[in-house]
């Protein structure tokens, strides 16, 4: 790692960052036994979340591509601390979708420019990456306990509360007067390994890229919807409170801290594809034992290793989306955080309307097929391309073309 300091740092807010991703989904089950939400007006809130984040978050990459944006990391984080300290304040449902609308907007622009950072301070490599990602994992593993605290001891009024630790993040980013910024990552740096060999020119890989992103939508799907209804399947399966509830929320993403850096090091040790294929076969296993278990005992030590193989993948999938673009490391950045955060809460609504309609346990079901998806497609990911350097002033495309030709001469010999 580059810079221990500044990333510890920088993992801190991210934890701060996310716990407020993690707040929501632990709000939800408060608001249905407070006022009697359905699923879908449940699921609703989850989309206030991430309906704008979808829209903003690859626009900020594409804006960090172009200049510094590091004044994001803190102004994100107390954006996302505010919405989610408003959200109970007031008492029509309207106030509270948009006070978590405000919230996913400080979501989606901290991201992006804190995993430029972090790819930074790191030197690019996905051990470095994986323990940004677990700083936001820890942060959301904490939420629905900070949540269950306020809630029950203030009431929903009482979500102000929530916001301090934004707030207070927020004062110690401006008396020190951090600025995270980003620089180049060379190929040697972000693979770690040092070499002789000449330089190799980095080149996009867009048709890579894109199946990347098709893979992290349907990681979306099952984190957001299982993130949802975790603590409400629970309660109407197993008839136990809102604060029991929670605990499922709690193993998920306590899950989630273990299996990030689990898959940091896997990624290391074995490839990142290689934490790819297994992470997402071994999620099909974990999501049907939560579903199959009869007791609350058994759901919950399932929910936990789901998490955990869940997020094995995770910070795998940020690195490779960031060299398949390497000179566009923002709009990978914005584009892969902004489809992991935001396709899944795009689609909770009908799950909610599916839960409403067939319950909750159904739905939960349907994340089984949905799983199979990624499982297959992170088998056929290649590896990130580079092109040698040609000759000066010759473009990457002719280069390319040249050594194509020569390739074909030989073989014809």
């Amino acid at each position: 790692m580059k810079n221990k300091k500044d990333l510890g740092l920088l993992t801190v807010t991210h934890g701060v960052n996310d716990m407020y991703q993690g707040a929501i989904p632990a709000l939800l089950p408060f608001l249905q036994a407070g006022r009697g939400y359905s699923y879908t007006l449940i699921t609703g809130i989850t989309l206030a979340a991430t309906g704008l984040s979808s829209l903003i978050q690859p626009l900020v990459g594409l804006l960090a591509d172009r200049r510094p944006l590091s004044w994001l990391v803190p102004a994100g984080m107390v954006t996302a601390g505010v919405g989610v300290g408003l959200s109970g304040v007031g008492d029509a449902y309207v106030w509270t979708w948009f006070a978590v609308a405000l919230a996913g907007v400080g979501l989606a622009a901290y991201h992006p420019a804190g995993a430029m950072a972090a790819r930074t301070l790191g030197g690019g490599d996905t051990q470095s990456m994986s323990v940004f990602a677990v700083g936001g994992n820890i942060g959301v593993a904490v939420a629905p306990l900070y949540v269950a605290v306020v809630i029950n001891t203030a009431g929903i009024s009482g979500t102000w509360l929530l916001a301090l630790p934004a707030a207070a993040m927020g004062l110690v980013c401006l008396l020190i007067r951090r600025a995270w910024q980003v620089e180049a990552v060379t190929p040697a740096e972000s693979t770690g390994a040092e070499s002789a060999e000449p330089p190799v020119e980095r080149r996009d890989d867009w048709r890579a890229f894109g199946a990347l992103s098709v893979i992290s939508v349907f990681w979306s799907i099952p984190y957001v919807v299982m993130g949802s209804l975790a603590a409400l399947y629970v309660i109407s399966r197993f008839g136990v409170s809102a604060a029991t509830g929670s605990a499922t929320l709690t193993a998920f993403t306590a899950g989630g801290v273990v299996g990030t850096l689990a898959g940091g090091w896997s990624a290391e040790r074995w490839g990142r594809r290689t934490a790819l294929r297994y992470g997402y076969l071994v999620s099909v296993l974990a999501v049907t034992g939560v579903v199959l278990m009869p007791d609350i005992a058994g759901v919950l030590v399932c929910t936990f290793v789901y998490g955990t193989v869940l997020f094995v993948p995770f910070a795998a999938q940020v690195t490779l989306a960031q060299d398949y673009l390497p000179t566009r490391v923002g709009t990978a950045s914005g584009l892969t955080l902004g489809v992991t955060l935001s396709a899944g809460g795009l689609l909770s609504p009908l799950f909610g309307m599916l839960a409403d309609a067939w319950g909750v346990r159904a739905v939960l079901a349907t994340l089984i097929g949905v799983l199979l998806v990624p499982a297959a497609l992170a088998w056929r990911l290649p590896e990130p391309r580079t092109a040698p350097a040609g000759p000066p002033g010759v473009p990457p495309a002719v280069s390319d073309a040249l050594s194509t030709q020569l390739g074909a001469e030989r073989e014809t010999r």
